[in-house]
């Protein structure tokens, strides 16, 4: 099974930034899956915000762009999630995830623990 941890997170004010780590393990096929970034606002459903396939090619949906990029690292097999000008609606709990497949299907197999972004107004 694979294993994601993730770091980063925390409490910001609009307009910051808040860079997201996961380090996934437990395969050694890591680096040909999808992997994606959730969030779940208070009193929302989880959503998908980004995904990027083994190769590299992003994904975001269309409020986040320009402000969230996405960028993985296949040799140490963690994602990463650059999150700029932060929003008070951003406010969510983050969650990575990882689809065992080579495409992005928004059908996450394995999750991370989940960690807490804050933005202040």
């Amino acid at each position: 099974a694979v294993k994601l941890v993730q770091s980063g997170g925390g409490s910001v004010q609009a307009g910051g930034s808040l860079r997201l780590s996961c380090a996934a393990s437990g395969s050694t096929y890591i680096r040909t899956y999808c992997m994606t970034w959730y969030r779940q606002a208070p009193g929302k459903d989880r959503e998908l915000i980004s995904s990027i396939t083994p190769l590299g090619s992003p994904y975001y949906v269309r409020d986040l762009r320009g402000r969230f990029t996405i960028s993985r690292n296949n040799d140490n097999n963690t994602l990463y999630l650059q999150m700029n000008s932060l929003k008070p609606e951003d406010t969510a709990m983050y969650y990575c995830a990882v689809e065992v497949r080579d495409y992005c299907a928004d059908s996450p197999d394995y999750w991370g623990q989940g960690t807490q972004v804050t933005v202040s107004s």
